[in-house]
């Protein structure tokens, strides 16, 4: 697996996570003025975004579940497709319920045909520096809230939230469908028949529901779900947090941004420590850090506090967050990788998908954000602790006996 091709892999697998998921979440920008164009509820719009998160949970393990059966590339074409015609329609949507049905349902869905398909391709074409690899990947991730969301931004100053949100549709398509067309499978090596002329017999015949029951596949998803869980609530209440603790509204937003650029340093480091250290003891730490700096929250109030605690927390929940695909890798092979990491990152969604509803919850219960805190950081070291219980790093095999 030399081929300098991988890195082109990496590079596109990084501008479809960059671009697909700043699309979906910039509704955080589109929010205020479509309401203000509107009317509909703020409620109303924000339930695009849970829908979001759930359609992406299911769309995950379908598209992963294709990617294996149909390749990579027809998927993430599909996927580049269906999200600039989502955004486009969103757009025009006349109704605040035709606005949730294309952005809610088609943009999430669309969003999750590239993550999942992605990492699965890029682990089949590394052998060494895998951990790295996926880490580039998701990388896109971290950027996103760095560039499109600035780019709705401008484009609603300028213009309208329709007019923007076109835009951004058009400019999908411009830039995805070529990276699409960019995706190519991994090159089978030479010897793959002889040194491992049993391997691919037994990822192909061992079938997905003993895959989806052994004690591999439940702590990988559990894990997944708790870590996401932990993590989503206060990432989407963070802004609100820090203007109740007395930051400026502007200045709220640049946490949010901070966090996202200490994710692109921590996929880096994480990447790099799991390569040389093995993935579950980095994992594990990862998500020690990711508990501790939540609970740390209760002790900040000063805009410099938070700069410093979303370094952090930022590395930790981004550096962690890619080393889940590298361990389905090494449990599941490469054959149905895709299927099972979908499958896991469903679970993740979940996750995701309860964090703000259970914070927003928590806020209009209590009027602070103190429990939501507390519960995230003892969510964390539950994720931290059913880490622990990893088997030992080797493949999943048929039972012959």
């Amino acid at each position: 697996m030399n081929s300098s091709y991988r890195w082109v892999i990496v590079g596109a697998g990084a501008l479809m996570s960059c671009v697909a998921l700043g699309a979906m979440f910039s509704l955080a920008i589109f929010q205020v003025p479509i309401a203000a164009d509107t009317g509909w509820s703020h409620a109303g719009i924000a339930a695009a975004m849970t829908l979001n998160f759930l359609v992406m949970g299911l769309g995950a393990f379908a598209w992963g579940a294709a990617s294996d059966r149909f390749g990579v590339r027809i998927v993430v074409l599909v996927g580049a497709l269906l999200l600039g015609l989502a955004l486009v329609l969103a757009s025009r949507a006349g109704s605040l319920l035709q606005f949730q049905l294309t952005y809610g349902i088609l943009v999430g869905l669309a969003a999750s045909a590239f993550f999942a398909p992605m990492m699965a391709a890029t682990t089949a074409w590394f052998e060494e520096g895998r951990g790295l690899a996926v880490s580039l990947v998701s990388a896109g991730m971290g950027v996103a809230p760095m560039t499109v969301s600035p780019f709705a931004r401008y484009l609603i100053s300028g213009y309208d939230w329709r007019f923007a949100m076109m835009v951004i549709g058009i400019m999908a398509w411009a830039l995805l469908i070529p990276a699409a067309l960019l995706v190519q499978s991994a090159p089978v090596p030479a010897d793959a028949g002889a040194a491992s002329e049993e391997g691919p017999t037994e990822e192909k015949s061992l079938p997905l529901g003993r895959i989806f029951r052994s004690p591999q596949f439940i702590v990988l998803g559990a894990t997944f779900f708790a870590c996401c869980a932990a993590h989503s609530g206060p990432i989407f209440h963070m802004v609100s947090y820090a203007t109740i603790c007395g930051v400026t509204p502007m200045a709220a937003v640049s946490i949010y941004s901070v966090e996202g650029l200490a994710g692109l340093g921590g996929r880096l480091l994480y990447g790099t420590l799991a390569d040389r250290l093995g993935v579950k003891p980095v994992l594990v730490a990862g998500l020690l850090v990711q508990a501790a700096a939540l609970a740390t929250y209760l002790l900040v109030s000063e805009l410099g506090q938070f700069y410093a605690l979303a370094v952090i927390f930022g590395s930790a929940y981004g550096g962690v967050m890619p080393l889940y695909a590298v361990l389905a890798r090494e449990y599941f092979g490469q054959r149905v990788i895709g299927t099972v990491f979908g499958a896991a990152s469903m679970l993740s969604s979940i996750g995701m998908a309860a964090g703000p509803l259970i914070g927003g919850w928590i806020f209009d219960t209590f009027a602070n954000y103190s429990w939501l805190f507390i519960g995230s950081s003892m969510v964390g070291l539950g994720a931290a602790a059913i880490a622990l219980a990893f088997p030992p790093m080797q493949r999943l095999r048929m039972q012959t006996a």
